[in-house]
């Protein structure tokens, strides 16, 4: 489906899918469904009509499809048709079903239109593995791709894109498999920052030295400065020496 599509009104909708359905006009004072005979072979119509009313009731799927194989619908392997779904009576060679395709309970898949001044025909495809919902309507023209989806009670009136699924009237696409199935990534965790040094300890001020013997007696040596820590502490200040001893023995 395009933008263009996704934007178009009903009518215009409408027009896209009668576009490429066959014509023919039935000139008379009457609505063309009075020219059915001449349209179909009445006798045709009948068989069609007994054969679908026995597929709709029968409990059996394997013959269900053999059935409906028999008045003309092409239908593929495992292929599931649900109580009362109905194929269209007067054109049933037009519809062809894919492989483990579903069609619900009571759905109809019309291959005609009666109009007042001309009726319309055009093929319904439904493809592998598609499903439709119960009551749902499919209207002549119509491809239902792979994997799509209509809901139940929709009137679909336009192709369906494959893995899409479609609901309401007319049907729309309400959710697609590839946005379904996408999921965001989860974001990497952050790493952990380091732990700081330990600040180095201050040493120790050195220690005053000693006056000299017999003379005055020195002062003491200052103590030396603590060395600064890795941190930046200054270290304990030095202790002052001792005062020199007292005054030296005379001779």
């Amino acid at each position: 489906m395009t933008r263009d599509d996704a934007d178009a009104t009903p009518e215009d909708t409408d027009s896209l899918r009668s576009d490429g359905l066959d014509r023919f006009p039935t000139p008379g004072p009457r609505n063309s469904l009075w020219s059915w005979p001449d349209a179909k072979s009445p006798l045709a119509v009948v068989r069609n009509y007994v054969v679908i009313v026995l597929a709709r009731v029968c409990p059996s799927l394997r013959l269900k499809n053999w059935l409906l194989r028999r008045i003309g619908v092409t239908v593929g392997a495992g292929v599931s048709w649900g109580l009362e779904s109905t194929p269209d009576v007067f054109w049933p060679e037009r519809i062809t079903v894919g492989n483990d395709a579903i069609v619900g309970y009571d759905a109809t898949l019309l291959c005609h239109e009666f109009l007042q001044d001309e009726y319309r025909l055009g093929d319904v495809v439904v493809e592998d593995r598609a499903m439709i919902g119960a009551g749902a309507v499919v209207l002549p023209g119509v491809t239902i791709g792979e994997d799509a989806r209509v809901a139940a009670n929709s009137l679909v009136a336009e192709d369906v894109p494959s893995g899409t699924t479609v609901a309401g009237v007319p049907a729309e696409v309400v959710s697609r498999a590839d946005a379904e199935s996408g999921e965001g990534g989860e974001g990497g965790e952050g790493g952990e920052g380091g732990e700081g040094g330990e600040g180095g300890e201050g040493g120790e001020g050195g220690e005053g030295g000693e006056g000299g013997e017999g003379g005055e007696g020195g002062e003491g040596g200052e103590g030396g400065e603590g060395g600064e820590s890795e941190a930046g502490g200054e270290g304990e200040a030095g202790g002052e020496g001792e005062a020199g001893g007292g005054p030296g023995r005379e001779p």
